[in-house]
């Protein structure tokens, strides 16, 4: 019974405290393809390295690229993982990490004009659903990103 307590009392805690790094992410590196009968949308992820990944996503239409976004999930010197985008020519923005599981993570900017939230999740399936949300004109708004994984090229 002595044996229980201590693993309840020295070993769970530290369970509890590991923190998150970027390399929990990998499940989000690869190519990935969001077209529609409208739209060519993809969006690529580097593998882990230097606790950083790196991304980037383009929206063709019509045989022009409409939308293209510059991406990094970064850890910095506290251990905080944080999202920051630079899209189509645009202010970057990061969001801070505020929930994750094993294929789960959502960031946040409560500060930011639109989004305030961006979500990723990795379903059963193999597809990934990205997400974005928050408050906009004073409308709570969610716009939904589903892909599936392709070859990169």
């Amino acid at each position: 019974m002595r044996w229980v307590f201590l693993f309840i009392v020295f070993v769970l805690p530290a369970y509890a405290q590991e923190k998150m790094t970027v390399n929990d992410l990998a499940w989000l590196a690869g190519c990935w393809d969001g077209s529609t009968d409208k739209k060519n949308a993809t969006e690529q992820w580097m593998k882990p390295a230097g606790n950083a990944m790196l991304g980037m996503s383009r929206t063709v239409r019509n045989g022009k690229v409409t939308e293209f976004e510059f991406i990094r999930i970064h850890q910095d010197e506290s251990g905080e993982i944080f999202y920051t985008a630079k899209p189509s020519g645009q202010n970057e923005a990061s969001f801070k990490l505020i929930k994750k599981s094993g294929t789960e993570v959502i960031f946040e900017n409560p500060n930011h004009d639109f989004p305030q939230r961006i979500i990723y999740r990795l379903d059963k399936d193999g597809s990934l659903k990205a997400r974005i949300e928050g408050k906009n004109e004073g409308k709570e708004i969610g716009i939904d990103f589903p892909m599936k994984k392709m070859k990169c090229e």
